[in-house]
């Protein structure tokens, strides 16, 4: 690899998906088409903690700011987690400070060590959180690392996932690092296995390298990565991965 900013091109550009990365270099915009990662470079130069997208739009939280799709600063200060509420962008700082930005940030509670926000679902040291009008109320769990709502809302704690239904329910066993879910599919990591939800049970599913996967994202696709910049792809038939040459990656989104 000659530049972390060279661009590797792989033809047609029609029918590919964008996917951003946040890495300790950087966000990184990954061109996807199918199965086959394409070109891809660095959009902006920062220390990204993590990114989030929804309906056409981009957060990321850094160790200066939360940046907007145009990686403008939204002026909350040092972020560790963001996430997207319906039309609202929620950010954490590493001071506690929980906030949604519409137009306007407004402060909604001071929580220890957030680790994920997903929706209405804040996953923290202390467990999961959920939103609720201009505040947030304990809904359960110990030492939760990361929340999906699409569909049932899963959780990854140190002890095992859990869905939501009447009250949180065992889903699998482990130590759990990530979760992420559509109304149709579902996948989630421990520290050494991966792991796909078939129908209402989970199987582990084998991936083409060894290093642990740090977050997942939909578009065409699936699409993960593990810290040490390997980025995997999949439509169904099967895992392909390639190597970005970024290291400390920490989140995936799909705008």
């Amino acid at each position: 690899m000659s530049s972390i900013d060279e661009k590797r091109v792989y033809g047609d550009r029609k029918g590919t998906t964008t996917v951003y990365v946040a890495t300790e270099l950087g966000v990184a915009r990954v061109e996807v088409s199918a199965d086959i990662v394409g070109e891809f470079s660095i959009a902006h130069r920062c220390v990204a903690r993590d990114v989030a997208g929804t309906d056409g739009r981009i957060a990321v939280a850094t160790d200066e700011d939360v940046l907007d799709r145009e990686f403008a600063p939204l002026d909350f200060g040092s972020a560790v987690a963001v996430g997207f509420d319906g039309d609202d962008l929620i950010a954490a700082g590493p001071d506690g400070r929980l906030a949604r930005y519409d137009d306007r940030w407004r402060e909604l509670a001071s929580l220890d060590d957030v680790r994920a926000i997903d929706g209405d679902l804040v996953a923290t040291a202390d467990g999961v959180y959920r939103l609720s009008g201009d505040g947030v109320r304990h809904v359960g769990l110990d030492d939760a690392r990361d929340v999906a709502t699409a569909g049932v809302p899963l959780a990854a704690t140190a002890d095992g996932l859990y869905r939501l239904g009447n009250g949180w329910m065992d889903a699998a066993a482990g130590d759990f690092r990530v979760v992420s879910a559509t109304d149709e599919r579902a996948y989630a990591a421990t520290g050494d296995a991966f792991f796909v939800r078939d129908g209402d049970e989970w199987r582990e599913a084998s991936l083409p390298v060894a290093e642990p996967v740090v977050d997942v994202a939909f578009g065409d696709g699936v699409y993960a990565a593990t810290e040490s910049g390997a980025f995997l792809a999949t439509v169904g038939d099967g895992w392909r991965s390639r190597h970005l040459g970024l290291t400390g990656v920490s989140a995936l989104a799909v705008r």
